[in-house]
């Protein structure tokens, strides 16, 4: 009987699968067209999802381990389970395959069962702990049924009682990983995952690549949405990334405006954008809602508005695009493409930027900054220094960009003080002066793509006019525009943070440096050079030649707590229950560090906000400054010492 029913069972899976895929893929051909290398992200997959995804997903080895043995073997039974119950080949060789296959899984479902028994806050509940079962009704089931096959008993064996229970096991089983797999439930994610990983929309973060620069509007297309408004105005594979969310949480539990009790959480803003593609609400959704917003008050579908819907605003303007979300994401998705996305639509066609963001996107179309400060004082600061210009030079080795911390007087000690390392050791370098605009980082991040554009292009035709080998700057901000994004543009250039640059003078000997005797040295890496930029030694290895001994964070390198400051988030100043730069100091108070090592202006603003008592925050540059000696250089090469790996 089970000859007869289990082929029935299998096929029409089968069949319901693929009426499933069709089904799920007209769902997101709702989005908007998008270039992608069809085939040849199809045979890119098995790497991608073999080595890039598991990259990721390695870094907790329970459930690296778990994965390998409870998908690989899913994938393998499921395969000869159609050749040998399915198609009735009933070799022996096969037979042993299958078992081991399903023994394989078995293990792998136990250890996910295990972790469901008490799970973390982060995971999803609901259907998600029906899986283990699920997966263990599947695997038993094939096991019992290919022992026959495999000789190791014979047919017919248990009577109908057992060929019963088998039935329902399979039919069980079958329907959660195979129909649930297109038509929804928690196996969605691993047909929707499969082609994520296909048909990215950033196809050169695979192989070790980094693609962190946001992906610009075409604003001469008068045809094109200014952002995003409806779920349909996502392209087709943002709305396929969406549906690839494995909810596992790992982007809630490294949020830092989730941690501060703002409304945000990026695995809830990931699974509304979900519901919006098919339709419903989120009184379904079984994980965390976002803080202070209960869940099933919203809704939507894919031609309806997604603010005031989907999501509320104030969750929009919550994220601080640090970006940690995706560095933790096993799925690849991008979080922060979307948020900013969304806000394009509120700043360009809603003019809806909260708080002070109107009032800064006025500030720099009116003078090139966003404090709104007279042009003509950005070079104030160094009245005394005799800085070079570059419009009275031929050219330079060095093109300092100052940064809109010119105008801050807590950052001019930091730009005065690498300006002093930068004359010790002797470097061919000048500054644009008056010429400098804002790099439009902070336009670009609050959605404002024509400011961001107008700035970029103004500024690729001034420096375009000199001469010079690279840029080199203080801000993390500015040195990620204009080392990623400003190459949409005609922008190319090589762009060194001053960390950088400060380590490669160390390494040739450069600079004379006396020992550091201020205390102990914690440091605080910045988003926008870490992550955005996977820039975690140099500073480090400064530091090092100084003679400090780095007390590391617990949350540091990768996985950095974000100090508050990026995408605009001091400005839109969006209430949670405690502000992310008192979480990152209390990180900073657990080393016992009595000073803190910082490389970015937006990092130094934000934790010196922090009352005190608190330890002394400090820029790399200030701390080289401190130690130079007067007199030459060592004669010989500094050794550069071995890079120490960041967890």
């Amino acid at each position: 009987m089970l000859n007869i029913v289990l082929p029935i069972l299998l096929f029409a899976a089968l069949a319901l699968a693929v009426l499933g895929a069709a089904r799920r893929m007209n769902m997101w051909r709702r989005g908007r067209p998008a270039k992608v290398d069809w085939l040849g992200g199809l045979l890119a997959m098995p790497k991608r999802y073999m080595v890039d995804l598991h990259h990721v997903v390695a870094r907790d080895k329970y459930m690296a381990n778990t994965h390998v043995a409870t998908a690989g073997g899913f994938v393998l039974a499921a395969v000869l389970a159609i050749l040998v119950h399915g198609l009735g080949l009933h070799n022996r060789i096969l037979g042993y395959a299958l078992l081991f296959a399903t023994a394989l899984m078995f293990v792998g479902a136990l250890f996910v069962f295990k972790r469901r028994l008490n799970p973390p806050s982060r995971l999803s509940k609901g259907p998600w702990m029906r899986l283990p079962k699920s997966l263990l009704a599947f695997s038993v089931s094939f096991f019992i049924l290919t022992l026959p096959v495999a000789g190791l008993l014979p047919e017919g064996f248990g009577g109908w009682v057992l060929a019963a229970v088998l039935a329902v096991g399979v039919l069980w089983g079958v329907s959660e990983l195979f129909f649930g797999m297109t038509w929804g439930g928690p196996m969605k994610h691993a047909f929707a995952g499969a082609l994520h990983l296909a048909w990215h929309r950033r196809a050169e973060r695979f192989g070790g690549g980094r693609s962190t620069g946001l992906k610009p509007l075409d604003l001469d297309d008068r045809t094109a949405p200014l952002g995003v408004e409806k779920p349909k105005d996502f392209t087709w594979n943002q709305l396929l990334g969406f549906d690839a969310c494995v909810q596992c949480g790992k982007c809630e539990a490294a949020c830092p405006a989730f941690a501060a009790g703002q409304p945000l959480n990026p695995k809830k803003l990931i699974q509304d954008m979900v519901v919006g593609l098919a339709g419903g609400t989120d009184a379904h959704f079984a994980g965390s809602p976002y803080p202070g917003k209960p869940i099933g008050e919203h809704g939507g579908n894919p031609h309806q508005p997604i603010v005031n819907g989907l999501v509320d605003a104030d969750t929009l303007w919550s994220c601080t695009t640090c970006r940690a979300c995706v560095e933790e994401c096993p799925m690849m998705i991008e979080h922060v493409d979307a948020i900013v996305d969304m806000r394009r639509f509120l700043t360009l066609e809603k003019g809806a930027t909260p708080n002070n963001g109107a009032q800064v996107l006025d500030n720099l179309i009116a003078t090139d900054n966003p404090g709104g400060f007279a042009p003509g004082g950005r070079m104030n600061w160094a009245a005394d220094l005799n800085l070079d210009l570059m419009r009275d030079k031929p050219s330079a080795d060095v093109l300092f960009w100052v940064g809109d911390g010119a105008f801050d007087m807590r950052n001019q000690r930091t730009l005065r003080a690498f300006v002093k390392v930068l004359k010790a050791a002797r470097v061919n370098f000048a500054v644009l002066g008056l010429e400098e605009r804002d790099s439009g980082d902070v336009a670009r991040r609050l959605g404002d793509e024509a400011t961001f554009q107008a700035l970029a292009k103004r500024n690729i035709q001034t420096l375009g006019q000199y001469q010079f080998q690279r840029i080199v700057t203080c801000d993390p901000h500015s040195f990620h525009v204009l080392k990623n994004e400003y190459g949409a543009f005609g922008g190319d250039y090589l762009v060194q943070h001053h960390s950088t640059y400060m380590a490669e003078l160390i390494s040739a000997g450069l600079l004379n440096l006396a020992a550091d005797a201020g205390g102990s040295v914690t440091y605080h890496d910045p988003c926008y050079l870490g992550r955005y930029n996977g820039e975690y030694e140099a500073p480090r290895a400064v530091l090092r030649a100084l003679g400090i001994e780095v007390k590391e964070m617990q949350r540091s390198g990768f996985r950095s707590r974000c100090c508050g400051g990026g995408g605009g988030a001091p400005i839109t100043d969006i209430p949670g229950k405690q502000r992310i730069p008192d979480m990152r100091m209390d990180d900073i108070r657990e080393t016992g560090a009595e000073r803190v090592a910082v490389g970015c202006p937006q990092c130094t603003a934000m934790l010196e906000g922090v009352v005190e008592p608190r330890p002394l925050i400090k820029d790399i540059a200030e701390l080289v400054a401190d130690a130079l000696i007067e007199g030459p250089a060592p004669a010989q090469p500094a050794k550069r010492v071995a890079p120490e790996v960041i967890a």
